[in-house]
């Protein structure tokens, strides 16, 4: 931001997180730009089809009408509050939102710009579900100048350089996707047919895995695992730290790593009673087994003492037989994610893989050397990608940084964009000149 200049002269706007505005600026409320209203429950309209129902993640099905027919700006009224979002079609927004009629003089894209600065932390209650008040929407202050075209300049000016900014995330999420793919593909290859191109192949007898190394044996996951079982069904009654042990579910595990960012307790007589056969320990398996994420699989490769929910499955594997970590990546391969579909029960919504079908899977398998020598070459190669996702997430980081900084910049007068045209303007100018 630095090549944009200032205004020449400021003045104190007398609100402190606004500090010194253009001294011709105005300072407003939001209740003198827009009127907020509140948006309703959907179910009763929902379709396949129609107008796009709202809530703060953007648009997630249908409705048969709407609700406001004219663009608008919605704002968090409960759960995630600090996401302002445009929509310029006829739209029906959740109860968990609110929807805003903004003034015929105030152009809605500059009054969305206007409000992605509103400090939402600040005014929201402070509860395990965050909520924003309409009174504390209305009376929280804005500075903007009197002028349409200068606030239309500002519109422009963001509606541009925000484009350009959101082209280069989208082309580093891209880049994630490529890369997460190349990663899948090649722990698929080389878990399923091995790291020699030009080893002779036979086939495995086994639908969707196909042709195999000849000199790997076909085995049931219940002759490689002594242990293949899922942690308890009801959810217990929790404890606090000093008086539980850890019980882990299935959101502690991502990226084939186990995550203990977040945990509940359960008392140490429920802890015993569920590990006195099957206990978890250094060197087991777990794999996720409810919703989205089923079959995530990691190593537990720490000495922790803990027990698992139902959205865990637990697996021992005999390590005369089989390498931990290769069929921990035997889990991330297509071929094992198309069995995880086929022996998945749907419930209430809810996909649940069922233990009773994991134990039935075909897993081929070459020497316990060979194991070995694939998972190093698969863990030196995981390395290498996630070092290039975290290096693209880190971009994106910084890009997202920038567009905020740079919209709170403009629409409270740090910079001066009243002198700004589009490149496309620019150059039509420049070529009639000539």
């Amino acid at each position: 931001m630095a090549k944009y200049q200032a205004y020449a002269e400021y003045k104190d706007s007398g609100v402190q997180w606004l500090g010194e505005i253009p001294s011709h600026w105005k300072l407003t409320r939001l209740k003198f730009l827009a009127k907020i209203r509140n948006g309703q429950d959907y179910k009763h309209v929902e379709t396949e089809t129609g107008f796009p129902v709202m809530g703060s993640g953007g648009q997630f099905t249908f409705s048969s009408t709407y609700m406001f027919n004219r663009p608008s700006v919605l704002l968090g009224r409960k759960g995630t509050i600090d996401k302002p979002l445009y929509i310029d079609e006829p739209f029906w927004t959740v109860d968990t939102m609110y929807y805003t009629e903004v003034n015929k003089d105030i152009d809605v894209k500059y009054f969305y710009y206007l409000s992605k600065t509103i400090l939402f932390n600040r005014y929201s209650t402070n509860t395990a579900l965050p909520s924003m008040t309409q009174e504390n929407l209305n009376n929280f202050e804005f500075s903007l100048p009197p002028s349409v075209f200068e606030r239309n300049q500002i519109r422009n000016f963001l509606d541009h350089e925000t484009t350009k900014i959101d082209h280069l995330i989208e082309k580093q999420q891209q880049l994630i996707e490529l890369l997460k793919e190349k990663r899948q593909a090649v722990i698929s290859h080389a878990v399923t047919k091995g790291l020699n191109p030009n080893v002779k192949m036979k086939d495995s007898g086994v639908e969707w895995l196909g042709k195999v190394p000849e000199h790997w044996g076909i085995w049931k996951f219940a002759h490689i695992a002594p242990i293949i079982t899922c942690g308890v069904a009801s959810t217990p009654t929790y404890v606090e730290e000093d008086v539980g042990m850890p019980f882990l579910s299935a959101q502690n595990i991502k990226n084939n790593k186990l995550s203990l960012h977040k945990f509940n307790y359960i008392p140490h007589s429920l802890h015993e009673q569920l590990t006195k056969y099957r206990k978890p320990e250094l060197g087991d398996i777990l794999v996720t087994r409810v919703g989205a994420g089923i079959g995530e699989a990691c190593i537990v490769d720490i000495d922790l003492e803990f027990s698992i929910y139902v959205s865990l499955t637990h697996i021992r594997v005999n390590s005369n037989i089989a390498n931990n970590k290769f069929v921990m990546y035997f889990f991330g391969t297509d071929y094992c994610k198309f069995l995880n579909y086929e022996g998945t029960v749907t419930g209430g919504g809810v996909g649940n893989l069922n233990v009773n079908n994991v134990v039935k899977y075909k897993i081929a398998l070459p020497s316990l050397q060979e194991q070995q020598k694939i998972v190093e070459y698969i863990d030196h190669y995981v390395t290498k990608q996630d070092e290039l996702i975290l290096k693209a997430e880190s971009a994106i980081s910084l890009m997202q940084e920038r567009r905020t900084a740079l919209i709170s910049a403009v629409v409270t007068g740090k910079i001066d964009v009243r002198h700004w045209q589009s490149p496309t303007v620019a150059e039509a100018h420049t070529e009639f000149s000539a």
